[in-house]
């Protein structure tokens, strides 16, 4: 949730950042009309339950003559507070609704604008070139016996596959890889859980927009993860933290499930878009006068491991429109996959500012002892798709792939990948 006192007191801050993700600015003024008639109630509320304190007093006080009428008067007081605190009641969550539905405000210089409105900060490394034709990473996969697509289907259904052999054993390799790397951050490594509480999922920001994408068990009332962010965000819910000494730190890893709603038709072949997939998840909890720093911090760890890989990449600066709602800034880091002549996500880090911890009861002690909101920010470090840039990377023409360095000594030094048969 945004902070009741930016909408206050600079709302046009809010305005702005409404126009630049093209959302209805009207909702600003809305939620400072339901600001309003939250703290109106509130302080009727209080006023009334002071009254009635000082009546029970006097009550208590009075002549035996006289407590039959204070006691009457005692009763409707009574009832008059516990309106007033239905009423409290009622605009505490009018406002909580209003306001719950605008998105994080933006970070300045966050370009405005839509999906294809980002901004390119920088392309890093040197693009692939081959005097073969070269492979997609399916076709690679099929010959190293690593992904069998045919029985993920007959299994699960479309976009479900087999990581098998050697292609197991990748994943397995960059994932650790992932964690080492984390670890010689000073991250602390949680193997979180995938099923989350309504108010964990809701509190993320994750239940907005893109709700459509989550995977729900209603006779639970449970939701499965599409990253481990959101456990990581709610490991901490509702508790002051110690940040005084520097950010806590947690590299989450998880399984994770996307339901890839709206993406009928896109991305079909390969392992590029599925319902289910590993993840190593960055999450810093921070005082926010450190988060900006902290979010270039967590990029450079990811432009350092796709180095680290040979992959080609470029960064962006996701633009307003294209960010979820927790959201204040998102850097994109996209590979270059060599058969599709394109760049495609492989990893993004997001500052959530305080959006996440206000919602999520996260708190620190600031400056004489006062309590506010932590800000949360997030990135992956590595994750199943990482296989199709490395695959078509390093492929050869005979359909064998060299293991980049950093990942043979987890593949018990195996150096190249070579076909099946």
């Amino acid at each position: 949730m945004i902070d009741p006192q930016l909408l206050r007191e600079n709302p046009d801050i809010v305005r702005r950042s409404q126009q630049a993700r093209r959302a209805d600015a009207q909702l600003v003024d809305a939620a400072i009309e339901a600001d309003r008639q939250r703290r109106e109630a509130i302080a009727a509320f209080e006023s009334l339950r002071a009254e009635q304190n000082a009546h029970g007093k006097q009550v208590a006080a009075a002549p035996k003559e006289q407590k039959a009428a204070l006691v009457a008067q005692a009763q409707q007081l009574a009832a008059d507070v516990k309106a007033a605190q239905a009423a409290a009641t009622e605009a505490e969550a009018r406002f909580a609704e209003v306001a719950g539905g605008i998105p994080n405000v933006i970070i300045d210089g966050v370009p405005e604008g839509g999906e294809d409105d980002f901004v390119t900060l920088r392309e890093v490394g040197t693009k692939p070139t081959f005097d073969f034709e070269p492979r997609d990473h399916l076709a690679l996969g099929e010959l190293l016996d690593a992904i069998d697509m045919e029985r993920g289907v007959k299994v699960s259904g479309s976009r479900f596959y087999f990581l098998k052999g050697v292609g197991a054993r990748l994943e397995l390799a960059l994932m650790t890889y992932a964690l080492d790397t984390a670890l010689d951050a000073g991250f602390t490594p949680l193997i979180t859980p995938t099923l989350v509480k309504p108010e964990v999922m809701s509190g993320t920001g994750f239940l907005g927009a893109h709700a459509d994408e989550i995977y729900y068990l209603p006779n639970d009332e449970l939701y499965l993860t599409g990253t481990s962010e959101v456990a990581l965000a709610g490991y901490h819910a509702d508790e002051i933290i110690d940040v005084s000494s520097g950010p806590l730190r947690y590299a989450g890893w998880s399984t994770c499930y996307r339901r890839e709603a709206g993406s009928y038709g896109k991305d079909t072949r390969g392992i590029i878009r599925v319902h289910q997939f590993q993840k190593l998840e960055m999450f810093s909890y921070i005082d926010p006068a450190e988060a900006e720093a902290e979010h270039e911090r967590l990029l450079a760890m990811q432009e350092g491991m796709l180095q680290s890989l040979g992959l080609a990449y470029r960064v962006i600066d996701t633009a307003a429109g294209d960010l979820g709602s927790s959201a204040a800034r998102k850097f994109d880091v996209e590979a270059w996959v060599p058969t599709q002549g394109a760049y495609r996500e492989l990893t993004s880090t997001s500052n959530c500012t305080t959006f996440q911890a206000r919602r999520l009861g996260v708190r620190f002690r600031g400056e004489g002892g006062k309590t506010a909101p932590v800000a949360t920010l997030n990135g992956t470090l590595a994750t199943t798709r990482w296989l199709v840039a490395l695959l078509e990377t390093h492929q050869r023409a005979d359909g064998s792939v060299v293991v980049p360095a950093p990942l043979r000594p987890y593949l018990r030094g195996l150096e190249v990948l070579e076909p099946v048969g």
